[in-house]
């Protein structure tokens, strides 16, 4: 991508030129560090590796391939993750930096005013009191000397190596970093697949347009036929079911403070595994590609270990020691969230002074503390922290919500991951998912023998009220102890009694296949899991291909793997277009309208950057959204984030009260409105407007040069090949792999954080066109760091 003369050009524009327009006016130190012929900003130019680094736990060596993949050898498993910290150390040092700012409530402190808000909030969750308790369990582990030495490789690689160009611009250095901020990014991680305030909403929507309108905007459960596990694959438990109930009371401040820090909205992913009975080779095949929040630097690293105990290749999250998604030499996994309830959201009765909480017919005393937020260039602020039995509370405007969620509490996922790195098989696998705490997500495994494991990871609450199990997606009364986790203590070692036994959660051991996009797990459940489920497009899509080979016994091998994860066709334009276009045929409309709906016509609903068709249809429905539901929805001062699924709009009846007139207007409507927006901005095809542009630096809106390159891109929402320009979501790894076979993969964008290393974005157009690259144990690099016995 561009070259590290160009980079340095960049540079050196933004210096002769002064600022311009790189001001970032709420963090401090950019205009001077940018100021013409001043600054230390030229240090950050010219970052290499030590060729030689002492270690206190032995001797390691550190080769990258042409992908600035490190490749971690060593001989005792301390070492390796001495190595594995430095690496992460000195390829994304300012990515951990800003996530642990982030959820410890720090990040005013280097950046002002501006995100107080966002400090507020996660000093009130207290997540950093949760990854200590997490630390506490962890510590005494297997794991816990290796995160040790993880912290150790992290802080030698602050000390000894150059700085990249962020902390240049802001002016500061980072703390050092601790096996707690490991923790932390745990958290960090579980709450950005599963944070989710959806009650409250609920509770808004039921409270401004009726309780009826929010069951029918908000199901529980989407009327389609293409759940995880379908039957016949597998065990999946007993079958039953639980009563649900959406609340009639909300209050919009709080819920659109909350709503800022929730996981974000289509996060997913997709991954299947296939038996050798439906394989070429006859080994199973993983497939696996997380749709994650995207951004420069990529949210996952690559990397790969190699110890006498085992051979380990994947990516992990920067902060995490261990592989999290990948392969070793026995085995390969993959997961997808669940979208599980594992949020709670309690109402007190409280005392006229606000000290005290009725509970079970007694008042108690908030737990408080006050808290310093330091802020640059401000006042500082104190934050009074207030918990109950459950948890943490939050406050805006006079309303008080407790919150019990299950990462507020000690978790061994840590100690799971380390665990599955090292796995032979799926019985090993199968014990380290019963560690596997948090976040709850869809499993797949497949084994060098052939075998094939899909399980639910993570505890799931039981919540009870007058003794009868319920669901969570209601608010619960605090006080009355409705809804209660047994065995779960914030912020402490919980027992975790009270939730869904391990053998009770939904599973398949041995499938034949089982194909997961973040649809609902089961269709009758033995327990509650949640309601928060993604539309069946995805799923349906991978799974017809899977049914129609499997049905033909025609064989798969590891390139229609990677032709199922590069697919296109966009499942709700095969619903609605056809529906669309009769409702402008007969009508008397405008050339620009009759234009629009003749691209669509013959178009085969395939997302692809070079057609006009794909291009009509995604402002088409964008403005189809609008027209239906803004009305109602602005009249009760509801904003777009409010609006349901595509898979409600495409299933409301022709005469629903949404529709001022008819469907078949609103439909003609929003074409007209699409072929405007089209004609204004310009644009011809589908990638003038879907491009990585969205796939931004952190500070990318104050310095854009440190963003990716803006490339046309394929894929939709709903589409397998996964990426959404509106929210910047997508496809945030790419993996096949055949235990003991052919293995390939992609990033979208480069290993490293630092925006002069040529592999800052090297990966980027290789993503962007669904390349791979292999996937390997081993590379004939050159040694970039040997690791020698010694103090630090």
């Amino acid at each position: 991508m561009t070259s590290d003369t160009t980079r340095r050009g960049v540079l050196a524009a933004a210096l002769a030129a002064g600022v311009g327009g790189l001001s970032l006016s709420s963090a401090r130190g950019l205009v001077e560090a940018f100021a013409p012929l001043s600054g230390d900003a030229w240090d950050a130019t010219d970052r290499t590796l030590s060729g030689s680094v002492p270690s206190p736990h032995g001797e390691a060596t550190v080769r990258t391939d042409d992908d600035g993949v490190p490749y971690v050898r060593a001989d005792d498993e301390a070492a390796a993750y001495f190595a594995v910290g430095y690496c992460h150390g000195f390829d994304r040092p300012f990515q951990l930096d800003l996530q642990r700012r982030v959820m410890r409530g720090r990040l005013s402190e280097i950046v002002g005013e501006a995100t107080l808000d966002s400090d507020e909030f996660h000093v009130r969750m207290d997540f950093a009191a949760a990854a200590e308790a997490t630390w506490e369990g962890i510590a005494d582990t297997p794991a816990g000397p290796l995160v040790e030495a993880y912290a150790d490789g992290v802080n030698a690689a602050l000390e000894r190596e150059r700085l990249p160009l962020e902390f240049e611009l802001l002016e500061y250095e980072p703390r050092p970093w601790t096996p707690v901020d490991s923790m932390l990014m745990e958290k960090q991680i579980s709450w950005s697949l599963t944070g989710d305030f959806g009650e409250l909403r609920r509770a808004l929507v039921a409270d401004r347009l009726g309780a009826d309108a929010a069951a029918e905007l908000y199901p529980d459960r989407m009327g389609h036929d293409v759940p995880i596990l379908r039957g016949g694959d597998g065990e999946t438990g007993e079958v039953g079911g639980v009563a649900g109930r959406v609340d009639a009371r909300g209050d919009a401040a709080i819920v659109e403070w909350l709503s800022a820090f929730e996981s974000p909205t289509g996060v997913g992913s997709n991954s299947w595994v296939v038996s050798g009975e439906h394989t070429e080779s006859g080994r199973p095949i993983v497939a696996n590609d997380p749709h994650l929040s995207l951004s420069a630097p990529p949210v996952w690293y690559e990397q790969a270990v190699e110890t006498p105990e085992t051979s380990v290749r994947g990516v992990t999250f920067p902060g995490v020691p261990f592989v999290v998604i990948g392969a070793n030499d026995r085995g390969a996994w993959g997961f997808t969230n669940v979208g599980a309830d594992v949020l709670d959201c309690y109402e007190y009765e409280i005392d006229d002074e606000g000290g005290r909480y009725r509970y079970r017919g007694e008042w108690r005393d908030f737990e408080t503390d006050e808290r310093e937020i330091p802020v640059a260039g401000g006042e500082d602020r104190t934050v009074e922290v207030r918990r109950t039995v459950h948890g943490p509370t939050l406050e805006r405007e006079g309303r008080t919500v407790g919150v019990a969620w299950t990462g507020l509490a000690a978790t061994r996922t840590t100690d799971a991951i380390r665990s599955i790195c090292r796995s032979e098989g799926v019985d090993d696998v199968l014990d380290a998912v019963e560690r596997f705490d948090l976040p709850t997500q869809n499993l797949v495994y497949a084994d060098a023998d052939g075998r094939t494991l899909y399980y639910v990871t993570g505890q799931l609450p039981i919540r009870r009220v007058d003794g009868e199990p319920v669901s969570g997606n209601r608010i619960f009364d605090g006080s009355a102890g409705e809804g209660e986790w047994e065995g779960f203590e914030p912020y402490g070692d919980p027992s975790w009694e009270g939730f869904v036994p391990f053998e009770e959660k939904p599973h398949a051991i041995d499938p034949g296949y089982v194909a997961t996009a973040n649809q609902r797990v089961v269709d009758d459940p033995a327990h509650y899991v949640g309601v928060s489920y993604a539309t069946p497009y995805r799923g349906a899509r991978i799974y017809d291909h899977l049914d129609e080979r499997a049905a033909a016994g025609e064989p798969t091998d590891p390139a229609f793997h990677r032709d199922l994860q590069r697919d296109v066709r966009d499942g709700r334009a095969a619903e609605l277009v056809p529906d669309l276009l009769a409702a402008v045929d007969g009508r008397d409309v405008p050339e620009a309208v009759a234009d629009a709906a003749a691209a669509l016509d013959g178009w085969e609903y395939r997302m692809e950057r070079d057609s006009r068709g794909a291009l009509v249809f995604a402002r088409w429905l964008a403005a189809f959204r609008r027209v239906t539901f803004e009305p109602a929805f602005g009249e009760a001062d509801l904003d777009a984030s409010y609006y349901p699924n595509d898979w409600v709009l495409a299933r409301l009846p022709d005469d629903h009260r949404f529709f001022e007139t008819t469907r078949a207007d609103a439909m003609v409507e929003a074409l007209a409105a699409a072929a405007d927006e089209i004609d204004a901005e310009g644009w011809e095809v589908y990638g003038d407007w879907n491009s990585t542009r969205a796939i931004e630096h952190p500070f990318g809106s104050e310095a854009p040069f440190l963003d990716y390159p803006d490339l046309p891109a394929d894929g939709s929402a709903a589409t397998v090949n996964n990426y959404r320009v509106e929210s910047a979501v997508g496809s945030s790894w790419r993996m096949v792999v055949e235990p003991g076979g052919e293995a390939s993969a992609i990033l979208p964008g480069g290993n490293s954080g630092d925006y002069f290393s040529p592999h800052y974005d090297d990966q980027l157009r290789r993503w962007v066109d669904a390349e791979f690259k292999p996937m390997r144990f081993e590379t004939d690099g050159e040694v970039a760091v040997a690791f020698e016995e010694g103090s630090s």
